[in-house]
């Protein structure tokens, strides 16, 4: 294990002014620690302040953040094939995830459409139901619909993992505050940022290498050509991992980006079962397919109503649940004595109205409607 100030001295050297993932391994490499390291940087490199690496060391250790060296032995293999694997990982939550195998991520439009984010939280939910890690970034639209949808699984207890841009102590976008205190309690959040890292434009691309390294594929829904999860799909064909994409209409600009992806020889996806075929995951399943609700549910959503976010939860069962929640919340267990709902069926019936801004998650396993 890594001594104290071991791993102060390299918090030190990876924040040193234009040392990066590369330069840091050189160092290391030539000096052994990351210490000799900065007693021997020529003058012109700006040491990170020593004062300033204690207080992250002390605020890690204050915020029960796990800190994860790359020579440690829980630190993810999958990113030690990367010449730049991030030297530190910082993780809030299970650490234990970033060896889970296999894992798959989901990434797409920011903007995207009611469609989009049924379909993605519909494939999460169901790749977790068959024992795939659903990773993606946490950022708004396509990555919020499958970590939602990865949680609702297994009897709302399904975990992922989110990958951040900013540091991990920073949620990022604000609004998914709620979302980022789920998935450190079901999964984990990760990033390569030091502590108090503000969201800043040129993180977000360099953080898709991991959301690509971590996992077996790399599913795409909802991207335009210039989309940033268009990146992520390129570095998981540099990786050496499969890149999946879900095709959409070819006047809708959000569909560009993934439909070239396919054009250029991506593996077309319209369920979860078209990647655990692919991945050959099917044999290896303890668990059957989650009931899933009919398709009309899922593709025939007229499309006046799905771009004004009109209800479209108006199917009977639906309805009888939204009679049995409050605003005060509900328990799951009274929800599944009252409609009679086997609990797959109602985690799914619940990611619909969470998605739709309905309702939210509450403390201690309740549903409650949105005022």
């Amino acid at each position: 294990m890594t001594d104290r100030q071991e791993i102060i001295d390299r918090i030190r050297l990876i924040n040193t002014e234009n040392i990066g993932a590369v330069t840091f391994y050189k160092l290391l490499k030539k000096y052994v620690t990351a210490g000799k390291a900065l007693e021997n940087l020529p003058p012109q490199y700006t040491r990170c302040p020593k004062d300033k690496a204690v207080s992250e060391y002390k605020q890690i250790q204050n915020l029960g953040i796990t800190l994860l060296n790359f020579d440690d032995a829980a630190y993810p293999q999958t990113l030690l094939q990367l010449r730049d694997a991030p030297p530190l990982l910082y993780v809030l939550g299970n650490p234990e995830l970033l060896n889970a195998a296999p894992a798959v991520s989901v990434v797409g439009s920011r903007n995207a459409s009611v469609n989009g984010r049924k379909i993605a939280s519909h494939i999460a939910y169901d790749l977790t139901e068959n024992n795939i890690l659903v990773i993606s970034g946490m950022a708004r639209g396509i990555d919020s619909a499958a970590h939602k949808g990865a949680m609702y699984a297994r009897e709302q207890k399904g975990t992922t993992l989110a990958v951040l841009g900013t540091g991990v102590d920073i949620p990022y976008p604000v609004e998914n505050r709620g979302l980022y205190n789920q998935i450190i309690k079901q999964g984990a959040i990760v990033s390569e940022f030091p502590l108090g890292t503000t969201p800043q434009a040129q993180n977000f691309p360099r953080r898709n290498r991991i959301v690509s390294a971590l996992t077996a594929g790399t599913l795409v829904i909802e991207a335009g050509l210039n989309s940033g999860s268009l990146i992520t799909a390129r570095l998981a064909l540099e990786q050496g991992r499969d890149v999946f994409a879900v095709p959409g209409s070819p006047v809708d600009s959000r569909s560009a980006g993934t439909n070239k992806l396919i054009k250029d020889g991506a593996f077309l996806v319209e369920t979860a079962e078209d990647i655990l075929s692919h991945l050959d995951l099917s044999r290896q399943r303890l668990i059957p397919p989650a009931p899933r609700p009919a398709e009309a549910e899922l593709f025939d959503i007229p499309l006046d109503k799905a771009e004004n976010n009109a209800d479209i939860s108006t199917e009977p069962e639906a309805a009888s649940l939204l009679d049995c929640l409050t605003s005060d919340g509900v328990y799951v267990d009274e929800l599944l004595r009252q409609t009679g709902l086997d609990s797959a069926t109602l985690s799914m019936q619940l990611l619909e109205l969470e998605l739709d801004n309905k309702i939210e998650r509450l403390p201690g396993n309740r549903i409650a409607l949105i005022k």
